[in-house]
């Protein structure tokens, strides 16, 4: 069984991103050395603790160095926005060859962000827990590249595995996919301005989801061999990471009203469950940031853009 220490060294890809760059900073606050694997020179996020690691984490020759005497490793990279193959090189290619590289390091803990995309979220199928079914393969690419991911680190042997599956992630910045990215969209495309009022809107704020990874690869959150206290040691364990509820009214209408353009309201049958985060929840983890809070961050980024 894993306990905490402020001492651990963890190793952070994608240090730069969104994601990657709230877990180095959540992990520093920690007391943790962190390893921060950057593409570019001086990107990575500046904190005590923090090593930047300029490299590409799927050489392997860089993945076993930058691997070598790690407690953890926190993989956080894929490239949104490209075709499949382009997300199977990097997300899934690349991912395995740093796992298989801390694997055969001896690093005890490898914690994924994934993404609920992975689950089927059709009309009709009510709240998803980390048992529900997942998506065919005539989803998206990235749904369907997710979901190949967490199965072959599933299949992984050698150290113990967390999925983390976190939904719409929220939080400013400029690579920020529902902060940036889709408002940009929503500005200049009438048609991106279509929604479902009712349709759910699954979300967690960056800073929450930093939280979990980051007390995972310290072991503030321990492994054991209850999935419900925590991950199990030696296996493969998913954990959704999901707020409170939400709708598409709610993102939808906090972002057009940001932007000064109206919302244009359709009527389908959409998915209305939600992402139940109850494993999370009894592992200790708890969602900081409120929906009005979020909200209010979107809303100032984009009338100060």
């Amino acid at each position: 069984m894993t306990s905490p220490s402020s001492s651990r060294v963890v190793v952070v890809t994608g240090a730069n991103g969104l994601v990657g760059s709230h877990v180095v900073s959540a992990l520093a606050e920690r007391g943790a050395r962190v390893r921060a694997v950057v593409r570019r020179v001086g990107t990575a996020p500046q904190a005590p603790g923090v090593e930047e690691h300029v490299g590409d984490f799927g050489d392997p020759a860089f993945a076993d160095e930058v691997v070598a005497g790690a407690d953890a490793l926190v993989t956080t990279v894929h490239p949104l926005g490209s075709g499949r193959d382009d997300q199977r090189r990097v997300g899934l290619d690349g991912t395995l060859a740093v796992a298989e590289a801390a694997v055969a390091a001896a690093v005890p803990l490898l914690v994924h962000v994934s993404t609920a995309a992975v689950y089927d979220r059709s009309p009709g199928v009510g709240d998803v827990t980390e048992d529900s079914a997942l998506v065919a393969d005539d989803a998206d690419d990235y749904a369907v590249v997710k979901r190949d991911v967490d199965d072959a680190l599933g299949r992984l042997r050698g150290t113990t595995r967390v999925l983390l599956r976190p939904p719409a992630i929220l939080g400013a910045g400029a690579s920020s996919v529902w902060n940036t990215v889709q408002p940009a969209a929503i500005r200049d495309d009438e048609s991106r301005r279509h929604g479902v009022a009712e349709q759910s809107f699954a979300w967690v704020h960056v800073d929450d989801l930093a939280a979990i990874a980051a007390d995972l690869a310290t072991g503030a959150i321990a492994t054991g061999h209850d999935v419900a206290a925590g991950p199990v040691e030696d296996g493969c364990t998913p954990v959704n990471v999901s707020a409170g509820p939400a709708t598409w009214g709610d993102y939808l209408g906090a972002v057009t009203s940001a932007l000064g353009v109206e919302p244009v309201w359709d009527e389908r049958p959409v998915w209305t469950g939600r992402v139940r985060a109850d494993r999370a929840q009894g592992w200790g983890w708890t969602p900081r940031v409120s929906l009005e809070d979020a909200l209010a961050e979107l809303q100032a980024g984009l009338r100060s853009s």
